[in-house]
């Protein structure tokens, strides 16, 4: 289960990585054009106009992320990244939106309208984050699983990939008819968390903070992000807050908005930029004098990594199996800091993460508020995240990067800057070949491999080509940490194993 949801989070980074440019399209935008999103400002003139451009530009991202999740997941979930699994989501989410849009539910099931929560709840289908990523993950698994389909000549045509759309088709409506009993249970669920959280002002941003942190290991965070960043049940923060909205407003599909917009991505920023650096200190601190440039490497790089663009992973996969307590403790940090962070009325908004480029391009509209907080806030984290990593690690002894035991007669050896080719083939030789290679796959800084036999996986032979470390989840499941050039690994690994 482990491994799917881990996919599934590796598969979602593709659709993620085309936000940032919405992020600076509209923050641009909004410089030139306040009035276009509802500020005061000209409403003519060349800068209004090419801000307006700008605008528009970004919105046509952010307006259709579902589409974003439906083609970028199904892409990502295919065992060759191939773009027929992209079309293969986009045909379950179009089906899967059509069947149950609320006039196809009113005349297909007319009892299932009847509730106001029920209504919503079908409203909301169209356009929904989660439905796009359902989509992908059905358009992903019909391709793996029938790619290969060989049909009657007669039928030959539409054999192999071509038979993936419509076997996708099928599944949708079955699927469509699953929903129309579930959906409205999960989303009333959902609404109910959601609606309770709300009230809890700045105590609920901070539990959301805890919980989205918490989760990251086994994936579901990206079902909480729906929830309260993609109007998944009527909050959409993220969506507000771009589309120049704050409290009191009203969204486009006519929903008020009732909470402080920002109140839900303001609280990751003083972590992301100031808190990780704090904590990538102590553990180089901690860290063994002779490893003390290895772990400077591995966290250094990643803090720098947060602070820029608030991409966190490298830093927290770098520890969060090693010393999982201090994982739990890094989220509850989290937590405390959103929600004192929103108490005192910082707010800023992010399309990729709580990074300074975020910052920068978000500062601008209207719902920000405060932003000069950053910095005590910032300086804050910073020492907090460093004494209580630096305390915690001590005193419970956390094989942090650069404290974990000695081996005896570990390998070491130097390989020339971005030798990726050198290090595929070390790896591959530490995992006992070609041969005994299952399959092959990436996340944001690992590689993930299957073996076949797990008894010829020579961990030392694969730490000695660089890499960060090696984690063994299952039994046959290898996880190579490399860091944010995995990409590289992983390509020359496909050519040297294939």
């Amino acid at each position: 289960m482990m491994k799917h949801l881990q996919k599934l989070g590796k598969a979602m980074m593709l659709p993620v990585a085309a936000l940032p440019i919405c992020g600076i399209l509209m923050g641009l935008g909004y410089a030139l054009a306040p009035a276009a999103m509802g500020a005061a400002g000209a409403t003519e003139g060349f800068a209004y106009v090419l801000g307006v451009f700008l605008i528009k530009a970004g919105a046509a991202l952010i307006d259709n992320m579902a589409i974003l999740f439906a083609i970028g997941v199904g892409v990502g979930l295919a065992k060759d990244n191939d773009g027929t699994a992209g079309l293969a989501g986009m045909v379950s989410y179009l089906m899967m939106t059509t069947l149950l849009a609320p006039g196809s539910v009113s005349t297909i099931a007319p009892g299932m309208i009847a509730s106001e929560v029920n209504q919503m709840a079908f409203a909301k289908v169209g356009g929904n984050a989660f439905i796009g990523i359902l989509g992908g993950i059905i358009g992903g698994i019909c391709y793996n699983k029938f790619k290969g389909t060989k049909l009657p000549d007669f039928l030959a045509f539409f054999s192999g990939k071509r038979a993936v759309a419509i076997v996708t088709a099928v599944a949708s409506i079955v699927v469509s008819a699953i929903l129309l009993f579930v959906w409205p249970v999960i989303f009333g669920a959902l609404y109910s968390v959601g609606q309770a959280i709300v009230k809890m002002d700045a105590v609920g941003a901070g539990i959301y903070a805890f919980l989205n942190r918490l989760l990251i290991p086994t994936g579901l965070h990206h079902a909480l992000n729906n929830v309260f960043w993609f109007d998944t049940i009527g909050l959409g923060d993220l969506n507000a807050y771009w589309a120049g909205l704050v409290e009191g407003g009203t969204m486009a599909n006519g929903n008020e908005i009732t909470w402080s917009v920002g109140s839900y991505m303001a609280g990751f920023f003083p972590c992301m930029m100031f808190g990780i650096p704090g904590a990538a200190l102590a553990m180089i601190q901690t860290a063994k004098k002779k490893n003390r440039k290895i772990a400077a490497g591995i966290v250094g790089a990643a803090a720098l990594c947060s602070f820029i663009c608030g991409v966190t992973e490298p830093f927290e996969f770098a520890f969060m199996f090693l010393a999982f307590p201090l994982y739990v403790v890094y989220a509850a940090l989290y937590g405390i800091f959103a929600a004192i962070t929103v108490a005192l009325g910082f707010r800023a908004g992010f399309c990729f993460s709580a990074g300074a480029t975020d910052l920068v391009f978000s500062a601008s509209l209207p719902a920000a508020a405060n932003t000069w907080l950053i910095i005590p806030l910032g300086i804050a984290a910073f020492v907090v995240f460093y004494f209580v990593f630096k305390f915690a690690i001590i005193k419970w002894d956390l094989k942090t990067p650069g404290r974990e035991d000695d081996q005896e007669g570990e390998m070491k050896i130097e390989l020339a800057n971005d030798d990726f080719t050198a290090m595929a083939q070390i790896i591959l030789e530490g995992l006992g070949g070609k041969e005994n290679v299952a399959s092959i796959d990436h996340c944001i800084t690992r590689l993930r491999l299957e073996v076949k036999d797990r008894l010829l996986v020579d961990e030392k032979k694969i730490k000695s080509s660089g890499v960060s470390g090696v984690i063994r989840p299952g039994k046959t499941s290898v996880q190579v940490v490399i860091g944010p050039k995995v990409q590289f690994v992983f390509e020359e690994f496909k050519k040297i194993a294939e």
